[in-house]
């Protein structure tokens, strides 16, 4: 009996960091504003979360690795946008979480190259069925206007004159959505 109890408290040991939920807080540095970022990785169901708090202009993004999809819950538009993860820019959930443990993010912008830009463009029309994106997508963009957007790539980037919201993400990447959603 005490060889289970043992066996027991060294597999909680073991197998706790492997469902651990990390966060990082970024403070007033990131992108010249005066937000907060804060990065939660859940490695038990292949997540992350960022949420920028900026109080109208804030928003939360979660990264799916298991659906390969991504939304952002942008407050101010009252809104959801999402769209497929670019696996050559967004950081793999390993490395993402690497960093977030050896809190590389935290308070200042690392050294190297500057952050990888995307580019979305908006389609207007509202995202029907949301259990499409997964479990995780579909929680926080129930009730929400929900909006679809496909990644602009190349020349295209250069000839968009519309209005785009950005979401800077930890110095890792730069996300603008560009185009119309109907506001409430």
């Amino acid at each position: 009996m005490k060889l289970t109890v043992v066996f027991a408290g060294l597999l909680g040991v073991f197998l706790t960091p492997a469902f651990a939920q990390y966060n990082i807080n970024i403070g007033a540095n990131d992108s010249g504003g005066s937000g907060q970022q804060t990065v939660s990785v859940n490695n038990a169901h292949n997540v992350a979360n960022v949420d920028y708090n900026n109080g109208w202009d804030s928003w939360h993004t979660l990264w799916d690795y298991n659906t390969g999809f991504a939304a952002t819950r942008l407050f101010s538009k009252k809104a959801c946008i999402v769209h497929k993860m670019n696996k050559d820019v967004m950081p793999s959930l390993q490395d993402l979480d690497t960093m977030v443990k050896e809190k590389k993010l935290q308070d200042k912008a690392p050294e190297g190259p500057p952050p990888k830009g995307l580019m979305y463009s908006i389609n207007p029309d509202k995202v029907n069925n949301l259990d499409e994106f997964g479990k995780s997508i579909a929680s926080m963009c129930r009730r929400v206007p929900t909006y679809m957007a496909e990644e602009v790539q190349g020349a295209s980037l250069f000839f968009y004159s519309g209005r785009c919201l950005n979401a800077n993400i930890l110095w890792i990447v730069n996300i603008s959505f560009c185009g119309e959603t109907q506001e409430n």
